[in-house]
């Protein structure tokens, strides 16, 4: 009933009251009708409580006042006002018609959908029931059942633009994504001005992955209803799929300002908060939701995240726990919960939770990812393999579980299937950036696309809002240096360093070491927490209260020995804690970040031509870029060649580089090699019974028998240092090369043959043989790599002058030398904290080996 209708009743309606008795009930039912059609509802019901006083029994009065009590948004009175005209009444269809709407807009949905049946059963034309009915129905998920309603709701009324609407919502929530535009538009059609149906149609644009169409829609919507809070929320989420995050967070901004208690906004803000690495507003924008709708599971879940972003793991998992207590069937819950279990190393709890989620919803993506990556960690690779097949076969592009893939085929030695040059495409074609996809890129990546890609990860860390204001200079005083490591373990990073940190001056540095990665008791760990003046364990902190403790110590250099590899916590230099900031060792290539100043190379592994492909500055040491040591532990026996089931007399070939660094194309080489060299053997690192079986098998394909190849048993490092020396030649790989492996085979008088390639990890052995002063055994291309190898296990006179300078060399050349190395690197940092006490901004340069340090 318009305005006008609207009038007009209550012209008749006073008309009516004027010509009867003003002490009976029809004058004041009828005047409390006339002041309802009116608008003034108090008033309204005031006029029906006088006529139910006279005549308590009036059905009609009481149905009357039930809905002008529901216009006034009192709805529990309203529905013991429809209960009592219903008792007076029982085939008054429109009180129970009205009661359900009542219901609904009180989250009674399961009582409202039987008002709604109970209306049916009385009256079954009524397009109107039918539309209510579904939208209670789709409230309570019943989403087949709502497209049911709704398709009889336009049976009844085929112009009903309102039930196209909304069973186009329905069905995107059944991802009957074709169907739900087609409903959407037809919805449109009837009605062009039609602003919720537009912004229904933006949402699932963007479920499409259309972004730009459903921006489109989203702003027709806006045109016109400018301020309709919903749209510009839906634009929101548009915007964010199309990577303009601040117009996106603007947009949120603006549907809160017009709706403050848009719960779903606010959740929707706290996710680009989240993009922009504002891991603490995006906390904050949870609490908020949650303030306002405590029972809104899904800010339970993003909050979970935003915690597990910020490091506190067990109150998200808590936060996730609370989201399952609200909704025991919720998929999304349990993938975080196992999120947060893994990062709490409860693996076995976090698959749960995982298989949990898969159970619910079996083509859950991220889920199957996840449980991969769990099951990668409790080394049940092959269970790991088909969990990331399985995520692929949901979501083909799905960066994560493509790199989860191909580590796993790789740490099978599975070469069935796409090749390095397929693997490649997939990942690096247009694919968001991840944490987990940038590592792999080092080796499937030229140096420009890794930057590139490296630089979307970086862009993740955000710039937090409250950085530390910049340090001033201290004159005078040690230089305070920070080493931060997720490696300070059983790791090739806490070898190398080791005997760099002993021998640190403390003359001019104190140095402080910050652990962010487990503690695992070895020894290793024991003799690095005695090297460093101080150890502070950040394992359990969040990357806000890393970076305030490291500021807080004053740290003047701060250097990240980790990246982008397991546990690492770069998020934490995003802070700018200190001064100055450099990536080192740990991370074979660039991290992107513009917070990060130097990365410590040398002139082998990284040009000073490549600079254009780092964001840091090049730092070169005259030497080699890595750290070793001529003293280290080895055992007293070392075995014999039959004891590790190599042949007495036979040439030996070795690599022991993990086994995810072989491809195939260098296997096909080795395999030659053995062709070619009567007797000779291939000793490989300790392997898994399938990888031993592929390769194996790859052999024999290879016309090479199985029993060449031979693979080491596990052992400790003494004595893996103490058996290197019983093969003859070690095999690098490319375009992974071997880095601490090098240096421990040239260690133990093992020369080591090379390939060289364009990138940082392709170059680590070059330098390594540089700096030990055996340049003749880095070649350039494969060709030349497998012809060298051939004539040094060919040609005795080549080989054995080779084993007996590196004999010699190990203690005359810079490769073992850890105290001109240590002099070399403090002139480094001693040059980078000059500059920065200059007020000048950071640069490349190279540390001279004449200097006296």
């Amino acid at each position: 009933m318009n305005r006008q209708q609207r009038r007009a009743a209550a012209r008749r309606g006073q008309a009516q009251a004027m010509q009867q008795n003003r002490d009976s009930p029809a004058y004041w039912g009828n005047y409390g009708l006339a002041l309802h059609n009116l608008g003034r509802l108090e008033e309204a019901v005031a006029g029906y409580d006088r006529a139910l006083a006279l005549a308590p029994d009036m059905a009609e009065i009481h149905y009357n006042r039930a809905n002008a009590l529901q216009s006034l948004a009192r709805l529990d009175e309203a529905v013991a006002g429809y209960d009592r005209a219903i008792a007076l009444r029982p085939d008054l269809v429109e009180a129970y018609a009205n009661r359900g709407v009542a219901l609904r807009a009180l989250r009674r949905f399961a009582e409202a959908v039987a008002n709604f049946d109970h209306a049916i059963a009385l009256k079954p034309g009524s397009a109107e029931v039918y539309y209510n009915r579904g939208n209670a129905l789709r409230h309570l998920d019943r989403l087949d059942a709502a497209v049911a309603s709704y398709d009889r709701a336009i049976a009844l009324a085929p112009d009903m633009a309102e039930a196209y609407a909304n069973r186009g919502v329905a069905l995107q929530g059944l991802r009957r994504l074709d169907e739900a535009l087609e409903s959407c538009d037809r919805a449109i059609a009837l009605k062009p001005d039609f602003a919720e149906a537009l912004n229904n149609r933006g949402n699932i644009f963007r479920e499409f992955g259309r972004f730009d169409q459903a921006l489109e829609s989203c702003d027709r919507a806006i045109a016109l209803a400018p301020d309709m809070a919903e749209a510009y929320a839906t634009r929101g989420l548009a915007l964010q799929g199309l990577r303009r995050l601040d117009e996106a967070l603007e947009s949120c901004d603006r549907a809160i300002a017009l709706k403050p208690d848009f719960a779903e906004a606010l959740n929707n803000r706290g996710n680009i908060f989240r993009e922009f690495g504002r891991f603490d507003q995006a906390l904050e924008s949870c609490d908020r939701v949650i303030a306002l709708k405590p029972d809104f599971a899904e800010a339970y879940v993003n909050r979970g995240i935003a915690l597990q972003d910020l490091r506190r793991l067990d109150e998200a998992l808590e936060s996730c726990d609370h989201a399952l207590a609200l909704k025991p069937d919720f998929a999304e819950a349990y993938v975080n919960r196992g999120a947060a279990l893994q990062g709490l190393r409860r693996l076995d709890e976090a698959l749960e939770s995982c298989d949990r989620a898969i159970a619910l919803k079996p083509d859950h993506a991220e889920a199957l990812n996840n449980r991969g990556y769990i099951l990668r960690d409790l080394g049940r690779f092959g269970l790991a393999l088909e969990s990331y097949e399985r995520a692929l076969a949901v979501r083909p592009d799905f960066p994560d579980a493509l790199v989860g893939w191909i580590e796993g085929k790789r740490r099978h030695c599975d070469w069935s299937g796409e090749g390095e040059h397929e693997w490649k495409v997939r990942i690096t074609g247009g694919l968001q950036a991840s944490l987990r996809v940038v590592f792999s890129l080092l080796s499937l990546a030229s140096p420009a696309e890794h930057l590139a890609y490296a630089r979307q990860v970086a862009a993740q860390f955000g710039a937090p809002p409250a950085s530390f204001p910049p340090a001033a200079p201290r004159s005078g005083g040690r230089i305070r240096l920070g080493y931060l490591s997720a490696d300070l373990r059983t790791h090739p990073v806490a070898f190398l360093v080791a005997g760099l940190i002993e021998r640190h001056d403390r003359r001019r540095f104190e140095v402080l070491g910050y652990s962010c990665g487990p503690d695992d008791g070895s020894a290793i760990r024991a003799r690095l927490t005695g090297a460093f003046d101080h150890v502070v364990d950040l394992q359990a902190a969040s990357d806000r209260q890393a970076a305030e403790r490291i500021h807080a110590d004053a740290v003047d250099i701060l250097v990240d020995l980790t990246g982008y590899t397991a546990h690492g916590r770069t998020a934490i230099l995003a802070h700018r804690p200190a001064p100055i900031q450099v990536n080192y060792l740990g991370y074979p290539g660039t991290t992107g970040a513009d917070f990060i100043d130097y990365i410590i190379v040398d002139r082998f592994v990284v040009p000073a031509d490549q600079q254009p492909f780092f964001s840091e500055r090049l730092v070169h040491l005259p030497n080699c870029y890595q750290p070793c040591e001529i003293i280290q532990e080895v055992a007293e026996r070392t075995p014999s060649r039959a004891e590790c089931g190599l042949p007495e007399q036979g040439f030996v070939f070795c690599c022991f580089n993990n086994v995810l660094k072989i491809t195939p194309e260098l296997f096909d080489i080795w395999m030659r090699l053995l062709a070619a060299v009567p007797g000779s053997v291939l000793w490989l690192v300790t392997a898994t019974p399938s990888v031993k079986d592929n390769l194996w098998r790859e052999a024999v394909d290879r016309r090479v028998a199985a029993d060449r190849l031979v693979f080491a048993a596990p052992t400790s490092r003494p004595e893996y240092l103490a058996r290197l020396g019983l093969a003859d030649l070690f095999l690098d790989t490319l375009p992974y090369n071997a880095g601490a492996t090098a240096s421990d085979a040239l260690w133990a008088g093992l020369p080591v043959l090379t390939c060289s390639g364009d990138t940082y990890v392709g170059r680590m052995a070059g330098a390594v043989l540089t700096a030990a002063g055996l340049p003749e055994l880095i070649t350039t291309s494969l060709k030349g790599y497998e012809s060298l190898a051939i004539r040094l296990a060919t040609e005795p006179g080549l080989l054995a002058p080779l084993r007996q300078r590196l004999a010699c060399n190990r203690s005359i050349m810079p490769l073992f030398d850890i105290a001109r190395f240590t002099r070399d690197l403090e002139a480094a940092y001693r040059q980078m904290h000059e500059t920065w006490q200059a007020g000048r901004p950071p640069s490349a340069f190279t540390v001279s080996a004449a200097a006296d340090n």
